[in-house]
C-alpha cells in the first residue's frame, strides 16, 4: 500500500491519478499508523510552507515523518518542508536535508514555470534518465546545492532538483505531471 499524505496542499489528486496509471492503488491520509504501515510513502504538495507546517505540526506528523523508515517520496513543497527552513513565512522545516529554501529573485521571471532538463543527476531514481530528459516544474522558490543533491537544474542560478539521504527522495519537479519521464522516475521509486 502507498499513503499520500494529507496536510492541505493542492496536487494530490495528480499524485493518485499518476500512480493510478501505473497500476498502483494508493490512500489520501493523515493517519500516523496507515502512514507507518505504508510499503511507500509519497509526500506531494503545491502551496504555502508555513501553512503546511503548521498542519503537520497540529497532528505531530511533522516528527513521524522524520521517523520513517520505508521509501519516502517529497514532491515540490514537499521536497521544501524536507529542508531545514525556507524563506516562505521565515519558516522552520522538517530538517531531513541539511540545507535551506531560498526565493529566486524578484528581478527574475518568477514563477519558475515549464519544461526543462538537467545539469547533472545521479542515483537510483534516474537509471535510465538523460541529462537532456525535459520535467515539469512550478515553484518560486529553491532548496541550494548540498551534500544530499542528486540531480540538478539551472533557472536563473543552480539549483537542487532532487536530493536523497538514506530512504528519504525528493524532487522539486513534479513527477506526475512530467508525461513519461516522470513516470518512469515515479516507477523507479515505486520499485525500490
Amino acid at each position: 500500500m502507498i499513503a499520500i499524505i494529507k496536510y492541505n496542499a493542492g496536487n494530490i489528486k495528480s499524485v493518485q491519478n499518476a500512480l493510478k496509471r501505473l497500476g498502483y492503488e494508493s490512500y489520501i491520509t493523515d493517519d500516523p499508523t496507515t502512514i507507518l504501515n505504508a510499503q511507500k510513502v509519497i509526500f506531494p504538495g503545491v502551496g504555502e510552507a508555513s501553512t503546511a507546517m503548521k498542519y503537520l505540526k497540529e497532528r505531530g506528523l511533522d516528527e513521524l515523518i522524520k521517523s520513517v523508515t520505508q521509501p519516502f517520496l517529497g514532491i515540490c513543497l514537499g521536497l521544501q518542508l524536507m529542508c531545514n527552513k525556507t524563506e516562505e513565512g521565515n519558516t522552520k522545516c522538517l530538517g531531513i536535508f541539511d540545507t535551506d529554501v531560498k526565493r529566486f529573485p524578484l528581478k527574475d521571471k518568477v514563477p519558475h514555470m515549464g519544461w526543462n532538463n538537467f545539469e547533472s543527476i545521479q542515483g537510483e531514481l534516474f537509471n535510465k534518465i538523460q541529462k537532456s530528459d525535459d520535467v515539469y516544474y512550478v515553484h518560486s522558490y529553491y532548496a541550494d546545492l548540498n551534500k544530499d543533491t542528486v540531480a540538478v537544474c539551472n533557472y536563473i542560478t543552480p539549483f537542487s532538483a532532487a536530493l536523497q539521504k538514506g530512504n528519504f527522495y525528493a524532487t522539486q519537479f513534479h513527477p506526475e505531471k512530467s508525461a513519461g519521464i516522470g513516470e518512469q522516475i515515479l516507477k523507479r521509486f515505486l520499485e525500490l
